[in-house]
């Protein structure tokens, strides 16, 4: 057994091997605190054949174990993986995937298990730690280490590593992950921040990775293992001439086509004819020819940008796609807009519900609710291609997710918006940016259905094309320059400043100052954005849409729950069913009653209202007689509240027998609370209340 260990914010950091999963080519148990993890690594011995990428797999799971729980269910056992574990395998994923060599292409897979679960709120991090450490140490190649670390943003402050109570008081918090010299991924929300406040973070976290990185060198020289070799292709160079003589000039003509699916299918026949012609012998070459014409395009693009300023659709580096919306256009929606952006087309919808159609989530860190969901879904159509429809993938879980993080911030607070929102971002046409597409189509659709927003808030994906010190970066990549570009760096905000960002690279690192550009031509283009969007919907709406429910809320006292609920919830049961609304009563008092329509809901408040009154001394009640006895009657004045008409009270004259007058359930009888004594019972008058309505 090999450890090494290293302090941060007084507590060990500490990764182990030799103990656990030694089969594994390489396996760390990452600690930090209470968390444990086990990251394990490993890869194939051969390729297989005809491969010609490389298959990465990293799956995070968490253990309920970790937390001291048993999973719920029928089978009481893990299931398929939660939202936060497929956030946290990408998340994972990204950081390492790039600085794997080219032409390794063996299958590779890096499992994190959770064992256990403490308050620090760094499994991620351990995870993205542990697997770079398990790469390290094993015999595949990988040209890491790579460090990780959490940042939190408080008002002027920063945090390094927040724990889960430290999470919640910061404003803004973003995972920040990479090599020694540069970073590689970055992701982060919250309330608005400056671009300058977010590289200051950047600078202070990427300082963190370096300790990290480190410890990781460390471990290696005391247990690393030679690396395998990774074997370039042979490149048989008078194909690549061949090639390169029949398709150039067409492949150049091609790129600039500014339609996508013609520019595709040029392409396409272009390199149906080189095959033709060029693939004759006895051996199959026509996939080293695909190859050689795949190079040569991703060449052309990039030198076309870096030399001449040219983009495939002809913008400018700075340029945003035309812009057109359109907003209310589904009749029985509660919101809904279609945003189109170049050739990529988003509908969102919005819908509104009770505190009912919150999302439940049983995680480690603990049972929570959550009001506000935005899903995305990219069907096959939306790129002219015929695929089984599934259930959401890692790829859209993860949009989706970016931009629910994006419109999150600007959401008004329960207390003033009691609604559950629930946003649907379905992409019908694409050609890159389509999530930055779901975050401005979803700030029109909130508009449009009346939720009152703080800002309206555009998303734009920045690319990079590097070359050496040749660097161009790109506004609002086409999904050509997302495929054959270095960089897909999204970022979210509103006209204040950033509420969201996720930035991806294919090279082994960024720098602070192309990050820095990036920040700063993305606002621009933000700007930009967002002034289109107030062209079409300046602000919110002013009212909901008519098949919208209606959120009515009330506050009682605590003690009296009991009361509006009755036993077994008889009470509450029988308002539902007499006005047709929905209760959703809090333990603090707070009462939320939803209805298609005021009327029931304002019928369903007087109602709770009667059950809740308290008697006024002083005041006088019309009310029903419950019971008669000899020395008077029980008069109920509010419901299930009662006081006693004494015989001396019920009128002016003698009354011999209560009977004479009054009779058991006869409604409609004036009473005035004339006593009401320390223990809660209430003394009526009939004959003083008559004499009043008589003045």
């Amino acid at each position: 057994m090999t450890n090494v260990e290293l302090d941060l914010k007084g507590k060990p950091l500490y990764l182990e091997t030799g103990r656990f999963a030694k089969q594994a080519d390489g396996s760390i148990i990452a600690r930090y605190g209470d968390t444990v993890i086990l990251a394990t690594a490993v890869a194939k011995k051969e390729a297989k054949a005809d491969v010609d990428f490389f298959p990465l797999t990293v799956d995070y799971q968490e253990k309920a174990y970790a937390a001291g729980k048993i999973p719920g269910g029928f089978f009481k056992r893990e299931g398929r993986p939660s939202e936060k574990e497929v956030l946290t395998s990408r998340l994972i994923d990204r950081p390492i995937r790039p600085i794997f060599p080219d032409g390794f292409y063996s299958e590779t897979q890096g499992i994190i298990s959770v064992l256990s679960f403490g308050n620090e709120n760094i499994s991620d991090i351990l995870g993205i730690i542990g697997v770079s450490a398990a790469l390290c140490i094993s015999d595949i190649p990988f040209e890491g280490p790579v460090g990780a670390v959490r940042m939190g943003i408080l008002k002027d402050s920063f945090v390094v590593n927040p724990d889960l109570q430290e999470m919640d008081a910061c404003d803004f918090t973003l995972v920040v992950a990479g090599t020694e010299d540069a970073v590689l991924m970055v992701e982060g929300g919250g309330l608005e921040i400056t671009e300058s406040v977010l590289l200051e973070a950047l600078d202070i976290a990427h300082q963190e990775i370096k300790n990290v990185v480190n410890l990781q060198k460390q471990l290696v020289s005391l247990i690393g293992k030679p690396k395998r070799p990774v074997t370039p292709p042979q490149l048989n160079e008078e194909l690549m001439r061949a090639v390169s003589a029949i398709s150039l000039e067409k492949i150049k003509q091609a790129i600039v086509i500014p339609d996508k699916l013609l520019r595709q299918d040029t392409l396409n026949n272009i390199l149906k004819d080189v095959v033709t012609e060029l693939n004759t012998g006895e051996k199959d070459v026509s996939k080293d020819i695909a190859f050689f014409f795949n190079k040569m395009e991703k060449d052309l693009v990039r030198n076309m940008i870096l030399d001449q300023g040219i983009r495939a659709d002809g913008r400018k580096a700075d340029e945003v796609r035309k812009i057109s919306a359109d907003v209310g256009i589904l009749p029985r929606a509660h919101g809904s807009a279609l945003f189109v952006r170049g050739e990529t087309q988003a509908l969102a919808v919005v819908t509104l519900g009770t505190s009912e159609d919150e999302q439940r989530i049983d995680a480690l860190e603990g049972e929570s609710k959550k009001a506000f969901m935005l899903h995305y879904n990219f069907p096959p159509f939306s790129v002219g291609e015929v695929k089984f429809l599934r259930s959401a993938g890692r790829r859209e879980i993860g949009h989706g997710m970016l931009a629910e993080r994006a419109l999150k911030q600007v959401l008004p607070p329960k207390s003033d918006f009691p609604y559950t929102i629930r946003i649907v971002s379905d992409i019908l046409e694409s050609n890159g940016s389509s999530s930055m597409a779901t975050v401005c189509g979803g700030t029109l659709a909130l508009m449009d259905a009346g939720v009152p927003i703080k800002s309206p808030v555009a998303g734009i994906a920045m690319g990079l094309i590097k070359e050496g010190e040749r660097t161009v970066v790109l506004t609002d990549i086409l999904g050509l320059e997302d495929h054959l570009g270095d960089m897909d760096f999204k970022v979210t905000g509103t006209e204040d400043g950033i509420t969201a960002f996720q930035m991806d690279v294919k090279i082994s690192g960024v720098s602070r100052d192309i990050m820095a550009n990036a920040l700063e031509q993305a606002k621009k283009g933000r700007l930009h954005i967002l002034g289109k969007m107030k062209d079409i919907l300046a602000a919110p709406r002013d009212h909901l849409a008519a098949h919208a429910p209606r959120i009515f809320t009330m506050k009682i006292k605590p003690e009296k729950i009991r009361e509006v609920i009755g036993t077994g919830g008889k009470v509450i049961r029988g308002i539902v069913e007499q006005t047709g609304v929905k209760i959703d009563i809090d333990d603090s008092g707070n009462i939320n009653i939803a209805s298609i329509d005021e009327e029931s809901a304002q019928k369903a408040i007087s109602i709770i209202e009667g059950i809740i009154a308290e008697a006024e001394l002083g005041k006088i009640y019309i009310g029903k007689v419950k019971r008669v006895v000899d020395f008077g009657a029980f008069v109920e004045i509010l419901p299930g509240t009662e006081g006693l008409l004494h015989i001396s009270q019920i009128s002016d004259k003698r009354v011999a027998k209560v009977e004479d007058v009054l009779k058991e359930g006869e409604e409609g009888v004036p009473v005035k609370v004339i006593e009401i004594d320390k223990m809660g019972r209430i003394r009526l008058s009939r004959k003083e209340a008559m004499k009043e309505q008589e003045a």
